[in-house]
């Protein structure tokens, strides 16, 4: 059901134990990388602002790096099915480890933010890739294994990242957390380049005819014009939602020309992509309901996981009174749960399928994050952190299922694209959800403080020693609540798709 192409058989390269034990670590490493750089930057700003300046710019320091590695998912994604995975990860990955160098070199911040992109252009394939990789070295009963590996590695790694990033700046120097990157980096790169040896693979259109093709003229064929228009919509649009409501009002002529000019540039890409003869972003990802229903599903995941990863911290410094090291354990204890919770899916798939998995974790976690505006105020830490755990179970059991039985639906030379789509979708539902949450916890703050001050501000003086008044932690604490609505019901709305478009049993190809 959802699926009348014929059977293809997927080919994994089964390399041999020991060298796809090397592998793995490699991969782990990436992952490690790009997830740390995510975060690794924020608790250590007020010693890059002190010696480079340019305090009224810094957030791009996050913004730069986190569109440069959406807006290049797709590209990445193709360009692996095109010409193999270990090129487009050796390439990315050298080019994050040059990123991270020119960072530690920086002179003042226009340049930081700079490289901080470019860091960012190889942190997209090695996110896309390392994904996809994973897929490729180990059968459908094996991925959970794998996978819930790297959801270990990315929650573990983004979580410390501003604990780290803090300890670098306070006892060595801000650089040494881009410089960090070059020796674990290298590790992995020579890895990928000693142990990584791909088959060479006809496309899944020559398997299902039988012709024979010049393999070098197949994969020559690369729509670079599709590519940059991709990057430049991304980057417009996602540019328009980072800033808005920060920067600048949302009402405010630079939010109206970016948007205006995004949604033009969405035009170019259709009729690009429509015209090349093998698009960046082909027709078939939104065409196959497997494949769109994943996407709109982990969309709305990267939404909902806003409300905590953004917005928890703040309420248990200013609400529940807690320090920071202790106001980050209570978010980080998701991520104990949430790579248990996903192994264990793998039980629980093969008995009902991976749509009914997934609607069971994504329900679940719609209700707990419904629990968290009955929580007593001022409340005790104990309670959100229950929260939490429940939490990470329940999404365990919601994304992975998803990824595994999307891989497992396309064949070696649609998987890259095929991941990178699911990928982009997630963060740009990340970026998306700042935006709107943001918008959101503001206009209640503002309400309820009679129009004074932004979560912004109060976060800035809890950060440096302040405390919350009553009226200010009761209005703080409002704000959240309303957050956390919003993600109970971006949840809602991941349980809807599934259950109205993903079909009940994923059309798994058979694997040799």
């Amino acid at each position: 059901m959802g699926s009348t192409r014929p059977a293809i058989r997927d080919t994994a390269p089964h390399t041999g134990t020991d060298k796809r034990a090397a592998v793995v670590a490699a991969l782990m490493l990436a992952m490690a990388l790009a997830a740390l750089d995510a975060t690794i930057v924020s608790t250590a700003v007020p010693q890059i602002v002190g010696d480079l300046g340019g305090f009224s710019v810094f957030s791009w320091l996050f913004s730069g790096y986190l569109l440069a590695v959406t807006v290049t998912l797709p590209v990445y994604g193709k360009l692996s099915d095109t010409f193999g995975r270990k090129p487009v990860l050796v390439a990315g990955a050298a080019l994050f480890l040059l990123g991270s160098l020119l960072c530690a070199l920086a002179w003042n911040m226009a340049a930081l933010i700079a490289f901080r992109i470019v860091q960012g252009l190889g942190g997209g394939a090695l996110q896309g890739t390392v994904q996809t990789l994973a897929a490729d070295l180990y059968p459908l009963e094996e991925r959970p294994r794998i996978q819930s590996k790297l959801s270990t590695v990315w929650a573990v790694s983004a979580v410390a990242g501003p604990g780290v990033g803090g300890v670098l700046a306070a006892y060595a120097d801000w650089r040494w957390i881009f410089l960090i990157n070059l020796p674990i980096g290298a590790v992995a790169l020579w890895l990928i380049v000693r142990h990584l040896h791909e088959p060479q693979r006809d496309t899944d259109r020559e398997r299902e005819t039988g012709t024979e093709t010049d393999a070098t003229a197949t994969r020559a064929r690369v729509d670079w014009a599709g590519a940059l228009a991709v990057f430049a919509c991304g980057g417009v649009l996602l540019t328009a939602l980072v800033q808005g409501g920060v920067a600048w009002p949302w009402l405010s002529g630079p939010s109206i020309a970016l948007l205006g000019t995004g949604l033009a540039l969405v035009a170019v890409v259709v009729v690009v992509e429509r015209r090349a003869a093998d698009p960046i972003i082909p027709g078939w990802v939104w065409r196959r309901r497997t494949i769109a229903a994943v996407n709109l599903a982990l969309g709305a995941l990267g939404l909902l996981m806003v409300a905590p990863t953004v917005f928890l911290p703040t309420y248990a410094q200013s609400v529940l009174g807690l320090a920071p090291v202790t106001a980050g354990f209570v978010l980080s204890v998701w991520t104990l749960s949430w790579p248990v919770s996903a192994a264990f899916s793998q039980h629980v798939y093969r008995r009902i399928g991976f749509r009914n998995t997934a609607m069971l974790g994504i329900g679940t976690a719609s209700l707990i994050l419904l629990a968290f505006p009955f929580l007593p105020y001022p409340g005790q830490a104990w309670q959100p952190t229950l929260l939490m755990l429940l939490l990470g179970a329940a999404l365990g059991l919601f994304q992975l299922p998803l990824i595994v039985g999307v891989q497992s639906t396309v064949g070696w030379s649609e998987r890259g694209t095929t991941t990178a789509s699911v990928l982009f979708c997630r963060q740009t539902g990340q970026t998306m959800g700042a935006a709107l949450f943001g918008a959101v916890a503001n206009g209640v703050l503002a309400s309820r403080l009679g129009g004074a001050g932004d979560l912004d501000s109060v976060t800035r003086a809890l950060g440096s020693g302040g405390t919350a008044p009553e009226a200010t932690r009761r209005a703080i604490a409002d704000a959240v609540h309303a957050v956390y609505l919003g993600a109970s019901g971006a949840a809602a709305l991941a349980f809807l798709v599934l259950l109205l478009l993903a079909p009940r049993r994923f059309p798994v190809l058979e694997e040799n």
